[in-house]
C-alpha cells in the first residue's frame, strides 16, 4: 500500500469517526414498548432526530443526536414522559418465607392499594403525575363510634387539559375502589402546570462543530488530505521537472 493510498484511507477512517461521535446518545432504557413509541412520536413532532433500538429483554431504547440531547429531555419532562413506574399487587405482595405480622400486612396492603389507584389516575389524558394516598383506620369492634376511611389525591396535570373537570369523576373512581370510603372522605389537590414554550431545536450541523472532540478528529482529516495532497505536488515536481519549474517561472 503506498502512501496516497494510506491517507486516503485514512481520512476516511477519521470521518468515519467523525460522524460516529457526533451521532448518537442514550436518552432512556428499559422502556416498554408503548411508552417509548410515545416519546419517539413526540421527538419527530418537534423535529427532534431520534431512533428506537430493541433489547434482548425485549425493552426499548430511545436515542437521539448527541447534540439535542438536552432538548430532547427538556421536552419529555414537559409532557410527564417516561411515567413513574409503580408498583403492582403481585409485586407488593410476593410470597417469602416471613410470616408477616398483621401490621406489616396491613402496610403493605395499603401501599398497593395507593400504587394501583395512582396508576390508574396517571393514565388520564392530560395528568403528568398522580399520587394517592389511602387511609384505612384500625377501628376497634368495642367502640360505639368507628373512624371513617379517607383518601388524598395528589395530581398535576397539563393546564391545557381537561383534567381540571374530571374532579367529581376522580373522586368517585378511588372512593368506590376502596371498601368503606365515602364520596366525601376524598380529598384532590389539582395542580396545573403550564407547558414552557421550548426553544426550536438546534440542527446537529450547527452545533457538531462546536464539540472539542469533533473539531480536533475533524483537524486530522484535514491535515491528513492536505498532506495527500502536498505529496502529489511533490511527486509531480519530481517526475516533471522542467514543467514544474516553466510553471514556476510563469
Amino acid at each position: 500500500m503506498n502512501l496516497s493510498h494510506f491517507l486516503v484511507r485514512g481520512s476516511l477512517a477519521l470521518t468515519a469517526m467523525l460522524l460516529l461521535c457526533a451521532c448518537r446518545a442514550d436518552l432512556y432504557t428499559g422502556l416498554p414498548e408503548q411508552e417509548a413509541n410515545e416519546m419517539i412520536a413526540l421527538l419527530l413532532h418537534n423535529g427532534l432526530s431520534t431512533t428506537k433500538v430493541e433489547a434482548k429483554d425485549g425493552t426499548d431504547t430511545v436515542t437521539v443526536d448527541q447534540t439535542q440531547f438536552a432538548a430532547a429531555v427538556d421536552l419529555l419532562q414537559a409532557h410527564g414522559l417516561p411515567r413513574t413506574k409503580f408498583s403492582t399487587i403481585n409485586e407488593v405482595f410476593q410470597p417469602s418465607g416471613l410470616v408477616a405480622s398483621p401490621v406489616q400486612e396491613q402496610a403493605r396492603y395499603l401501599w398497593a392499594l395507593g400504587q394501583e389507584l395512582s396508576k390508574t389516575v396517571s393514565e388520564i389524558d392530560g395528568v403528568l403525575t398522580a399520587r394517592v394516598q389511602v387511609v384505612l383506620p384500625d377501628n376497634d369492634l368495642m367502640k360505639r363510634e368507628s373512624t371513617p376511611s379517607s383518601a388524598s389525591v395528589f395530581i398535576r396535570y397539563d393546564e391545557n387539559s381537561q383534567v381540571s373537570r374530571l374532579v367529581s369523576q376522580i373522586k368517585a373512581l378511588v372512593a368506590n375502589s376502596v371498601q368503606g370510603l365515602s364520596y366525601d372522605k376524598v380529598a384532590i389537590v389539582m395542580v396545573p402546570v403550564a407547558r414552557a414554550e421550548l426553544p426550536p431545536p438546534v440542527p446537529m450541523t450547527a452545533m457538531a462543530w462546536q464539540d472539542p472532540t469533533i473539531l480536533g478528529v475533524a483537524g486530522i482529516a484535514a491535515f491528513l488530505l492536505v498532506l495527500l495532497g502536498f505529496r502529489k505536488t511533490i511527486a509531480a515536481l519530481v517526475r516533471y521537472p522542467r514543467s514544474g519549474r516553466a510553471a514556476t517561472n510563469g
